[in-house]
């Protein structure tokens, strides 16, 4: 996450970022890969990962900074859609582009997700582009 450092040498999330990216860490394997590929996304210039937990946990700098954002991406791993909807709870839901692990898999009940980070990655450019 590109962060600037305040006065007291805290990280704080850049105020006003063209791009947030937004994943799900859940404990499944489609968590994981959700958040390998906003990381891979934020490393290679796509946008700027930020923190859902800070959303969830109605940190003030957090959900600014999501409001002042002229995109949000965000990644989910599952159905819950639970970092989709931690965004919605706390007002963030114009400009919101969402993309679902387990809709780019098919794959049906408990087995193991085998979408690659890289294709999520190819997804994400393509809703960000749009």
């Amino acid at each position: 996450m590109m962060e600037q450092i305040d006065s007291s040498g805290m990280e704080q999330p850049r105020a006003e970022v063209a791009k947030l990216i937004f994943s799900c860490s859940g404990a499944a394997d489609a968590g994981e890969i959700a958040d390998r590929a906003a990381r891979q996304l934020d490393a290679e210039g796509d946008g700027t990962m930020s923190c859902i937990a800070g959303i969830g946990g109605e940190v003030g700098r957090f959900i600014e900074a999501a409001k002042a954002a002229s995109t949000i991406l965000v990644i989910d791993g599952c159905e819950q859609d639970c970092a989709r909807l931690t965004l919605k709870r706390a007002g963030v839901v114009e400009k919101v582009r969402h993309i679902r692990i387990t809709d780019l898999d098919k794959k049906e009940g408990n087995e193991k997700v085998s979408v690659s980070v890289g294709k999520v990655v190819e997804k994400a450019r393509e809703k960000l582009a749009s």
